[in-house]
């Protein structure tokens, strides 16, 4: 038998927010929710609408109690939500779902990202950029649950991570195509932002900025993509972006890499060059980088 109340049609509609951290609302007001019954809203919320046998739903929030104390923080995490709490959720002396009528907002953003990422979709709008794309950028770039530690959420954040990821980077390449470098810059910068030292993000940044007609932003883009690469990684940018903004480099007069190499000290090789490439009027180092600290040679 049935320990909370359903939403029907005719009651308020609860909604259950995870993206940017989390947060429920019933007929449009938002609810306190105690910490222990914010995770049993959360966990369901991912599972979209499947009804979650009880026993699962106790193991996998409390993985480290007893099977018996863990059904037993299950009960009072339900018991603690309130009245307008407890009508997001459905629950039954077996299983717990949420209720008819309660929302996610992932479930609708999550759709939208798959459509853009989905090479068999048919594409939405001109160019196949779909309407509001500023909007699109705005919901792509939240986290799922940040500051959320438990397996089952780091999980679900990471596989969210890599989907809004691709779709932001897709979204860019679209409105670049179209001709909308504003939004397209928007979009790039969006997804490095979200994992700076991610090569096709950056990639993406330095093409909107070069299709928009601005050198110097391509040049510093790289520059600082070279520079955390570098310091956080030990790492060189690819030689593909290598050779992107060594064009760059040229229109702006700036000394192009294989000027740089021409006045390497005998024997300096090209290959593993570290290209730094600096704002406008300073040159291009063609010098291999110092060793990275803790790093073998």
């Amino acid at each position: 038998m049935s320990t909370e109340r359903r939403a029907g049609p005719e009651g308020p509609r609860a909604r259950i927010g995870v993206l940017g951290g989390f947060g429920l609302w019933v007929g449009g007001d938002p609810v306190t929710v105690p910490v222990g019954s914010e995770k049993v809203l959360a966990f369901l919320a991912l599972r979209c609408r499947a009804a979650v046998p009880r026993p699962l739903v106790a193991g996998t929030l409390w993985p480290e109690a007893s099977e018996r104390c863990a059904h037993a923080d299950l009960r009072a995490a339900l018991a603690r939500l309130n009245h307008r709490g407890r009508q997001a959720l459905d629950v039954t002396a077996a299983e717990v779902r949420l209720a008819p009528g309660t929302s996610v907002d992932l479930h609708h953003v999550r759709r939208t990202a798959q459509l853009l990422v989905d090479p068999t979709a048919e594409p939405a709008g001109a160019a196949g950029v779909p309407g509001a794309p500023l909007e699109i950028v705005r919901v792509l770039s939240a986290e799922l649950l940040p500051g959320w530690y438990e397996d089952w959420a780091l999980s679900e954040a990471e596989e969210w991570r890599q989907l809004r990821l691709h779709a932001l980077e897709t979204l860019a390449g679209r409105l670049r195509t179209a001709g909308r470098y504003a939004e397209a810059i928007a979009a790039a910068q969006a997804a490095v932002h979200a994992e700076p030292l991610r090569e096709s993000g950056q990639t993406c940044l330095v093409m909107a900025h070069l299709s928009d007609g601005n050198l110097s932003e391509a040049l510093n883009a790289f520059t600082r993509y070279a520079r955390r690469l570098r310091d956080e990684l030990g790492l060189d940018p690819p030689e593909h972006l290598y050779r992107l903004v060594s064009g760059c480099a040229r229109a702006s007069g700036t000394a192009t890499p294989g000027e740089s190499a021409a006045r390497e000290p005998p024997g300096a090789g090209s290959r593993g060059r570290h290209a730094t490439v600096t704002p406008a009027g300073e040159e291009w180092q063609g010098q291999r980088p110092a060793p990275y600290p803790g790093r073998a040679r």
